[in-house]
């Protein structure tokens, strides 16, 4: 269509121009799509309706059912028959392929997310960073870019000084060893408890990291105890998500990088001092002070992140540096973006911060809880159980029931995360996220699953298929949403915004159960018509399997 318009448009409009602006129509009676024409007024010096008139008298009807203008709008009806055999061939085709793209073709995105600290819980929150990381590399790989996944771990800082103290003093070891990240957790707490009572082990702490950033052996012996304990802990719940990454370049590896990074900004004439502390005033962008080394001569986070911004530049010669890190931190990030660019980085604007909001639940009770955590193992695991639980009451005999509740239960909490827009707050409630009704991870496996057991039932027919038979509103409102798939993970890339995808797979599971309702399948007299139905189902399996498996969540072939 938007070939058509191109063609027979006397303007010089790119391709993707056109199909940014068309339109689907609020009623099917309008027609299937919609072309305004406000925006070429200008460009023809002609009124809008004037411009659809004549470009409906020249596009060719041989896919349309008809082509009318309406005021400034072209509405087309397409030919239901051709369009749906050009869908489902080309998702048939195409197969795990379908949707996907090479837009992205010499273009390299680095994205980093999930990052927890170490030594710490692997938290509810950090599964936020970690599902919309995950499903960002996935389609954008999907459509072509090349993509490289950073985990940026915060495995640097005085709490170590800390946590070193604790460890001397009350660690046990045969728990540490034995669950490293409740232990660690434990003695890091108990370290804050006694400080309060004895000042002193606060300075004691500092010294400790001093010796540790000085490269004191005992000291950088017990930090790698501690980051190799906690990355195990960390792997066994990336494992569970189906998460990997290709770099775990975490703070301390921007040490030795940092002195450079201070020494440009100093030779840019941007350092200035301040209650003792060094750093770059930014009063005329209405943000306070971007601090680059503290009054004590330590750095933080913005000079770790200026030098990992400035290396991630060199190594991966990005054209998009996504962090996906919790709203909280968008100060922080306007400080450090702004400061690359006043140090005539103007590749600092191709650094983007995909900020989300926060993680709460409906009824704590039905969480585990270690304090004021809820460790993410647990979660997940409890979610897989209650997924357990309901497979055992509904379908009692189902095969492999253990490994269908983990990708149920594990895809309803990812689900969770990606379902709406990324910087609203997400409340957890059990009975919802985990039903297989409404718009939730279950019911889109579940639609999956129906329609592989339809197509199991069925048996292997063949014949040539008749497309022209499938004509129902059902059916072709189906074909519709299943050609919608790119477009919509190309939105999503461009916002950012993985719940497009998840409200499309949402919607495809609609249109399929609506068709599944309202037609016969597999007891239909009319072999043509089974058969092409069949196709139908088919195919919209194959994008359901597509779209699920962007989003960082496994189907399950049954339920």
């Amino acid at each position: 269509m938007a070939e058509e318009i191109q063609k027979n448009i006397d303007a010089d409009l790119q391709l993707d121009f056109i199909k940014g602006l068309i339109e689907i129509p609020p009623k099917p009676e309008m027609g299937d799509y919609a072309f305004p024409c406000f925006q070429l007024a200008k460009n023809l010096k002609k009124s809008p309706n004037i411009i659809a008139q004549e470009l409906k008298d020249k596009i060719k009807r041989n896919y349309f059912e008809k082509v009318e203008d309406k005021g400034p709008y072209v509405n087309f009806f397409v030919d239901k028959g051709t369009f749906t055999k050009d869908v489902l061939t080309n998702v048939l085709e195409q197969g795990d392929k379908y949707g996907s793209s090479s837009v992205g073709r010499d273009k390299n995105i680095v994205v980093e997310y999930s990052s927890p600290n170490i030594a710490k819980p692997f938290h509810v929150g950090h599964l936020f960073s970690t599902s919309i990381g995950n499903s960002l590399y996935k389609m954008m790989s999907f459509e072509g870019y090349n993509c490289t996944r950073i985990n940026h771990l915060g495995d640097w800082g005085t709490q170590f000084g800390k946590l070193i103290v604790a460890y001397k003093k009350w660690c046990n070891v045969h728990e540490l060893h034995k669950n490293p990240i409740k232990e660690l957790l434990r003695i890091y707490v108990k370290f804050h408890e006694e400080a309060e009572k004895d000042p002193d082990l606060n300075e004691e702490g500092r010294l400790h990291f001093k010796r540790l950033e000085d490269g004191c052996s005992e000291e950088v012996e017990l930090w790698k105890k501690f980051k190799e304990l906690s990355l195990r802990e960390f792997k066994k719940v990336y494992t569970l998500l189906g998460v990997d990454f290709d770099s775990y370049a975490g703070e301390s590896f921007y040490t030795d990088k940092m002195d450079a990074v201070i020494d440009e900004i100093d030779k840019k004439g941007l350092l200035v001092e301040s209650n003792g502390a060094k750093v770059v005033m930014l009063d005329k962008y209405n943000m306070p002070p971007c601090i680059v080394k503290k009054s004590d001569g330590a750095t933080i986070y913005a000079t770790r992140d200026l030098a990992a911004a400035i290396y991630r530049k060199k190594t991966y010669n990005f054209s998009k540096c996504i962090y996906v890190v919790g709203m909280d931190q968008s100060l922080h990030f306007r400080q450090v973006f702004t400061t690359l660019k006043l140090m005539g980085k103007d590749w600092a604007d191709s650094c983007i911060h995909a900020g989300f909001g926060l993680v709460r639940f409906a009824d704590k009770k039905l969480s585990t809880r270690k304090g004021d955590v809820i460790f993410l193992e647990d979660l997940l695991n409890k979610s897989v159980q209650r997924t357990l639980e309901i497979i055992n009451e509904k379908n009692p005999n189902l095969e492999n029931k253990l490994q269908v509740a983990q990708k149920v239960g594990i895809g309803a909490v990812i689900f969770t995360y990606l379902k709406n827009n990324r910087e609203r707050d997400i409340v957890f409630d059990w009975n919802e996220m985990l039903s297989f009704e409404g718009e939730t991870g279950p019911y889109v496996q579940y639609s999956y699953a129906r329609g592989k057991s339809i197509l199991r039932k069925a048996g292997n027919i063949t014949g040539t298929v008749d497309y022209s038979k499938l004509k129902s509103k059902e059916e072709f409102e189906l074909a519709k949403v299943l050609n919608n798939f790119r477009d919509s993970i190309l939105n999503a890339i461009d916002k950012l915004e993985p719940f497009i995808v998840t409200r499309y797979v949402i919607n495809a599971a609609k249109a399929f159960n609506k068709f599944y309702n309202a037609h016969n399948i597999i007891n239909v007299e009319d072999k043509d018509v089974k058969l092409a139905r069949l196709q139908l189902v088919r195919a919209t399996c194959q994008v359901l399997k597509n779209g699920l498996n962007i989003l960082g969540i496994d189907v399950v072939e049954k339920m």
